[in-house]
């Protein structure tokens, strides 16, 4: 093992994720030396982000405007406060973050944002629609902003401030650098040390060695904590797995790679930092083993539109208002009262043509790629768009059948298949069909479908028309098993608005800053119980702007 080194900085940032990197390029901005250290390869530039589907959350914006959608701060604020939740006394903090991010988003991030040349789609999404009263959890309207470039597309300039400020000498990037301890003196955090990993040619995403070849010191007059959350790390998200959503899972695939660990939360914490709402997190229940897998258990998330008929692994069909898109975590909530950690999708052709989309970068190569010929013949054309379809043909979740009975018979020799009621399945399908005749209905989610229809954006490349899943025309029948994919912390390091950390005294550590999912994404639970969507990335950009603006002020 080689001997040490030693590096000295105005500011070092731990994790090159978006909020990492957001924080150095404000710091460099500012005229101070940066250093970035990561434990992964430099192919890992971006971290999550650039996995990202690329979603924001605006508020009155243009492209709201000019698709007929009237939105407001105080009809935002009213869907973030009641989707949060908050209730406890450590959400002080986090709802002071939720009422200025909520002006950020209203106000300063999208002309911010344009200024970097970044861009959006033109179609504003839905996401998390609600299904109660006005003063229920979800979006009273769509706010889901799409980057024109997705995930890389809002990572990009950052990455290039980054990159100009190296080629200058004032920032550093360490690779392959893990921190094992925050270092402190007299009472206030100078840096940090850690192993120097042997150097790994895995690509971006997939798992790499850790094996230690020296050691590493950082000094450093503020240190900004911004390694991400826990949803790589299945056994550290059962530990802090909350009562209130039942068992968890003994099944899990994972949305995000093995390197979002949590280490760093535990550090942060023996350096003087509170955390809090460890039990407040963020998974997804339309997940997907995906055939092609980057990092291990590799799963993907279906964004569906409202069209397919959801049943619990025993073929019944979920309650009101838990249809797709609507209510993420009280879907969670009651697929863990089954007794088991999968579920299903039943729908048509014609569904899965205008409705599925494949959250990630690398699964939506039109809006990557910023390819309009491709986007056309993807969202517009016929056929499923060329990633589903790869599912569709490749993946052990997709089953794609002429008739009901050899759909039936298909879900249940699939693994945990056997607890299917065949007779509930027949039940469920053709009495929602019967439903369709009319223009009116007792059926919740036919009417949620016409209603979404009103809205331009739902009809040209969102919702399906409403239409009989048995009818041959519509068809071939499909079924996907859905499974539980971990994604996001919605808790972490105790942040005050300048993201610096807070001690369990409520006073600052000093030197001490945190950002991203780290913090909770601000405050350390900014969404409280539940998110709005399209507000993750959005609490990367705020939170770290906050702490390196506030960490070059201090040094």
């Amino acid at each position: 093992m080689s001997s040490g080194t030693h590096h000295t900085t105005d500011l070092l940032v731990i994790g090159w994720g978006l909020a990492g990197l957001v924080a150095a390029s404000e710091a460099v901005a500012a005229g101070r030396t940066v250093t970035i250290v990561d434990q992964e390869p430099r192919t890992n530039l971006g971290g999550q982000a650039w996995w990202s589907f690329g979603g924001l959350f605006f508020i009155d914006s243009p492209e709201q405007r000019r698709m007929g959608i009237r939105d407001s701060i105080d009809l935002a604020r009213q869907d973030w406060f009641a989707t949060a939740g908050f209730d406890r006394e450590e959400d002080a903090w986090p709802r002071r973050w939720a009422e200025a991010y909520l002006h950020f988003a209203h106000e300063e991030k999208r002309s911010w944002l344009r200024q970097k040349g970044v861009g959006f789609f033109p179609v504003v999404g839905w996401a998390e629609r609600g299904g109660y009263t006005a003063t229920g959890p979800g979006n009273s309207v769509p706010r889901f902003h799409i980057t024109w470039g997705t995930g890389p597309g809002i990572v990009a300039p950052f990455v290039a401030a980054v990159e100009e400020a190296e080629t200058r000498g004032t920032l550093t990037i360490l690779p392959r650098h893990r921190v094992t301890a925050l270092s402190s003196a007299d009472g206030r955090v100078i840096g940090a040390t850690g192993d120097v990993l042997a150097p790994s040619g895995a690509v971006r995403g997939a798992a790499s060695a850790r094996e230690p070849i020296g050691q590493f010191e950082v000094t450093a007059g503020a240190t900004i904590v911004s390694s991400g959350g826990i949803g790589g790390n299945h056994d550290l998200v059962r530990r802090q797995w909350p009562a209130r959503l039942g068992e968890p899972p003994a099944s899990m695939i994972a949305g995000v790679p093995e390197y979002v660990d949590g280490s760093m939360l535990a550090l942060g914490e023996n350096a003087g930092a509170r955390l809090i709402n460890g039990d407040r997190m963020w998974h997804y229940v339309e997940g997907v083993r995906n055939w092609d897998p980057v990092w291990p258990q590799h799963g993907i998330r279906i964004l569906p539109g409202p069209s397919s008929v959801w049943l619990d692994a025993t073929g019944r069909r979920l309650p009101v208002p838990l249809f797709p898109g609507f209510d993420t975590l009280g879907t969670l909530e009651h697929l863990r009262t089954t007794g088991y950690d999968h579920s299903w999708f039943v729908l048509s052709r014609q569904i899965i043509e205008k409705e599925f989309t494949l959250s990630g970068s690398e699964q939506n190569p039109d809006l990557t790629g910023r390819d309009i010929p491709l986007l056309v013949k993807s969202r517009l054309g016929r056929g499923a768009a060329a990633p589903v379809q790869a599912f569709m043909d490749n993946g052990e979740d997709f089953i794609v059948r002429d008739d009901l009975h050899d759909l039936i018979t298909a879900m249940r020799a699939a693994p945990g298949g056997d607890a299917l009621d065949a007779d509930r399945v027949r039940l469920e399908i053709e009495a929602r069909d019967r439903e369709i005749d009319n223009d009116f209905t007792k059926d919740a989610q036919i009417a949620m479908l016409r209603s979404a229809r009103a809205y331009r954006g739902d009809r040209l490349v969102r919702t399906a028309d409403p239409h009989r899943i048995l009818d041959p025309k519509a068809g071939p029948l499909i079924a996907v098993k859905l499974h539980i994919v971990t994604r996001k912390s919605l808790g972490g390091i105790e942040t005050d608005l300048d993201g610096r950390a807070l001690g369990v005294d409520g006073r600052p550590v000093p030197g001490l800053y945190a950002a991203g999912e780290a913090s909770g994404f601000g405050g350390g639970g900014v969404h409280g119980y539940r998110a709005l969507e399209g507000t993750f990335l959005g609490g990367c950009l705020f939170s770290g702007r906050a702490a390196g603006r506030a960490a070059a002020t201090a040094v």
